[in-house]
């Protein structure tokens, strides 16, 4: 089974090889930060991956912080890239 979580753990890996192409050829801001979404996501699948593998409890709170980390990167950036026009109130 740990041969499975390591194969799987590559093959994320090698996803991440293609947003790390979105990110530089992205057209938009919103393509690029979608690709950063993807790099985050991957990350806390193969931290968890890694997690199963080896048997390592902490890696999975890693994880948790990096699953957080890319839900406030994703709110920050849209606060940033689409600011509040005047709402009238």
């Amino acid at each position: 089974m740990q041969t499975l979580y390591l194969a799987l753990a590559l093959f994320l890996l090698l996803n991440l090889g293609a947003g790390l192409w979105r990110v530089l050829r992205g057209p938009t801001a919103a393509d690029r930060m979608l690709a950063a979404q993807l790099f985050g996501t991957t990350a806390v699948a193969m931290l968890l991956l890694f997690a199963e593998a080896d048997g390592n409890a902490a890696l999975r709170d890693v994880a948790l912080v990096f699953a957080l980390l890319a839900a406030v990167t994703a709110v920050a950036f849209v606060r940033r890239a689409w600011p509040e026009r005047g709402t009238g109130t």
